[in-house]
């Protein structure tokens, strides 16, 4: 299987429910994705849905090497319930040199073990899931992502207030600190705003700016 491991192409590690959700949405975007997991049963399943799929023991060095896993620059491992295997196998991923490795934590603590041993990057999906589902039900907000820096992208309605106005007229940046990136009316398609736009009604905004500001401004809609 050496010939998919170049840049574009991913090996997932875990198909589990999250490692699932990775590698299906990788092959949906077009990437050649090599799927490993231990249970006979999963890889089964995702046979009939991936292109590559063995059944490894994925902390096995010499395993990895014979699937020409040492070939991808990508590795994503969504190992989590297990954490000695989850260590274990981002460790066989670096000392065979997989340059970049995402791999999937369930705790502070198993995620610093994780980059001690050298995962690229750390993932903590519950964690983010959780906060995402407070901030939405805390708020108006019809969709809502924060990055580490306190900023934020957020979906929400078009405050009633303000329909029919330009962009340039609402002074949003000046009064609410946050930036409108697009609109999205029913049945049509997204749209950048820009000064000019008009804010129309029963239509979705997309803003942009800190947290707390972007949460606010929901809270006027």
């Amino acid at each position: 299987m050496a010939d998919i491991g170049d840049d574009d192409n991913v090996v997932v590690i875990g198909l589990g429910r999250f490692g699932g959700a990775v590698a299906g949405t990788l092959q949906k975007l077009g990437h050649e994705v090599l799927g490993i997991d231990s249970d006979p049963k999963l890889v089964q399943e995702w046979s009939e849905r991936l292109t590559h799929v063995a059944e490894a023991d994925a902390t096995d060095e010499e395993a990895l090497r014979q699937l020409g896993v040492a070939d991808f620059t990508h590795a994503v491992v969504g190992i989590g319930t297990h954490m000695e295997q989850s260590v274990l196998t981002v460790l066989a991923l670096v000392e065979i040199g997989v340059p970049h490795i995402w791999a999937k934590a369930i705790s502070a603590k198993h995620g610093k073990i994780l980059s001690s041993v050298g995962a690229t990057k750390v993932i903590y999906p519950e964690s983010a899931m959780g906060d995402r589902v407070a901030h939405l039900i805390t708020s108006r907000m019809i969709d809502f992502i924060e990055f580490d820096d306190d900023f934020a992208i957020a979906k929400t309605r078009v405050p009633s207030a303000k329909v029919g106005q330009t962009l340039a007229d609402l002074h949003l940046r000046t009064k609410h600190g946050v930036t409108v990136v697009g609109v999205k009316e029913p049945g049509k398609p997204f749209a950048f705003a820009n000064p000019d736009t008009v804010i129309p009604e029963n239509a979705t905004l997309i803003v942009s700016g800190p947290a707390a500001k972007v949460q606010k401004f929901a809270a006027t809609t």
